[in-house]
């Protein structure tokens, strides 16, 4: 019987052969018959027979074109170039509740009336003025702009291919440690230019436009000093020269979209606030896809407020770090912070008040703005403190009072470490203010803020979680930008600081403020704690 069952065994194996033979070939074509649907059918889904309604407002045949020859561009020579968007690895922007659209290079809804509300919060840099034209067909070369506010009197300048030489800028290296640099002067600490300093290269096709990169006629209309007696941009932009395509011989290119900032008092909050807010309101205008890189155009030493920077932008450094002239594919020159409404309310009265962004969407007002609240979401998203539960879970364990405290400590250079008094008597109703609190029905929890000795996810928190923020009128008191809309605000004012700058800020975010005007610097306790005692009645307690 064996071999019997050994002959079957050796046909069925023939007979599997032979089939096999048949059938692979057969599946082998209907794999290939699927991959080659499944691939058209892609192609008809992605395809886009339509320019983008909206390209980059920085778009021209070069800035977005990868260099495949020639080191990334150093020294304006020709390279082979082909439209290959590389991979961004700037931090993407956070979605903000408050945030709404721009009018920018790419948006143009109808611009907000001069001197509303709206366009002194930077959404009216509107009318666009072409210094340098960029030029299509692959034709190459640079390109600059400025978008300019009439409400502001100030303008948002850009360009591409723009060269900055740190040799031709005279001020100290910058980003040193404080204690190294003790004594040292403020003007040594700000740039002053060369002619040169600035470089945009022409393209081919204006070759001939040489020479400077604007006249003295366009600042006076554009960049205009607005009584700031050192107007660091307008300089920059006044030492700007054209050059003739491959003239523009750079160290070092930086190919993402970078802010070249300047700052002035940059140690304190209020100051610093001002220019974060210039930074931010330049990247929407611009209508940049990520958060840019900042370049420090100043000789400060390093502060405690750059952790900021480096939380609400992809990169910070100073230009004096550069080894050479450093080149830009894209560079907005953010205006100074003296220019904001932050500080242009101090002196200028305008009609603004805070609303919400959901009843601005429903109902548009110029009159009414919610940049502040969007602003201030920016910097708390920056820290990973944007929360949606915020308003339901602040007071679940009682109600927060925070005592915003002036405390000694070292700023800068010329700084003697003591902070001048704006409440000779704070220590004492602190202390009362704590223990008053402890004898209430309701729970309340007095917070000691002494900012000072805090990073700055810790101020945030702590502004954050506050029901009532209460202290004497002094910087910290910015962090007023990103409170919530139930905080409510004591400040407690000396008659030498009657200024209008929180009950500004608490205006135009629609807080609810109150002021203690003291006739000297001493407050008696039993107004402030009567005070207190009034407002937390308002939220039950």
């Amino acid at each position: 019987m064996m071999p019997v069952r050994m002959y079957h065994h050796h046909h069925n194996n023939n007979n599997h052969k032979h089939r096999l033979r048949r059938i692979i070939p057969r599946v082998l074509l209907a794999v290939f018959a699927i991959y080659a649907v499944s691939f058209v059918a892609y192609l008809l889904r992605h395809q886009s027979p339509h320019p983008h309604p909206h390209p980059h407002p920085a778009a021209d045949p070069e800035r977005d074109a990868v260099d495949v020859a020639g080191g990334g561009g150093g020294g304006g020579g020709a390279v082979d170039r082909v439209r290959v968007e590389a991979p961004s690895s700037q931090k993407p922007w956070p979605r903000l509740p408050s945030f709404l659209p721009w009018t920018s290079a790419s948006v143009r809804p109808p611009p907000p009336p001069k001197h509303s509300c709206e366009g002194y919060f930077g959404n009216g840099f509107s009318r666009r003025v072409d210094v340098l034209p960029a030029r299509g067909g692959g034709g190459g070369g640079g390109w600059f702009r400025c978008h300019h506010s009439e409400t502001l009197r100030s303008s948002i300048c850009e360009g591409g291919r723009l060269r900055l030489d740190p040799g031709l800028i005279a001020m100290s290296r910058g980003g040193e440690p404080l204690d190294q640099v003790m004594g040292r002067a403020e003007e040594e600490e700000l740039p002053k230019y060369e002619p040169g300093a600035l470089q945009v290269e022409a393209a081919a096709a204006a070759a001939k436009r040489t020479g400077p990169l604007v006249e003295a006629g366009f600042l006076d209309a554009y960049v205009p000093t607005g009584g700031i007696g050192m107007h660091t941009m307008r300089s920059l932009l006044d030492s700007g020269r054209v050059v003739p395509p491959g003239e523009l011989h750079c160290s070092q290119w930086v190919e993402e979209p970078t802010l070249l900032v300047t700052r002035f008092e940059y140690a304190n909050l209020f100051h610093t606030i001002t220019d974060w807010y210039s930074a931010y309101v330049s990247s929407r205008v611009t209508d940049l896809p990520n958060r840019p890189n900042v370049v420090f155009v100043d000789g400060h030493c390093k502060a405690q407020l750059e952790q900021t920077w480096e939380a609400l932008f992809s990169n910070v450094t100073y230009v004096k770090n550069f080894s050479g002239p450093v080149c830009f594919r894209h560079a907005i020159l953010s205006p100074l912070g003296y220019e904001t409404a932050l500080f242009k309310g101090l002196s200028e009265s305008f009609s603004c008040e805070g609303a919400s962004a959901e009843s601005l969407r429903e109902k548009p007002d110029h009159q009414k703005t919610a940049r502040l609240s969007e602003f201030g979401e920016m910097i708390l998203a920056s820290f990973d403190l944007l929360r949606d539960d915020i308003l339901s879970s602040k007071t679940s364990n009682g109600l927060n009072v925070l005592f915003v405290r002036r405390e000694d400590y070292l700023a800068h250079p010329r700084h003697s470490g003591k902070v001048e008094s704006r409440l000779s008597n704070e220590k004492e109703v602190y202390d009362a203010i704590e223990g008053w609190a402890k004898g209430q029905k309701c729970k309340i929890n007095v917070i000691n803020g002494l900012f000072a000795h805090m990073n700055m996810k810790e101020q945030l928190r702590a502004i954050q979680e506050a029901s009532v923020v209460i202290g004497a009128h002094g910087a910290g008191l910015t962090h007023l930008v990103s409170a919530t809309p139930d905080t409510k605000v004591l400040e407690i004012i000396s008659s030498m600081y009657r200024r209008p700058h929180f009950a500004l800020i608490s205006h135009w975010k629609s807080l609810k403020y109150h002021a203690i005007n003291l006739p000297g610097s001493y407050a008696r306790v039993a107004d402030v704690i009567s005070e207190l005692s009034n407002i937390l009645k308002g939220l039950g307690c």
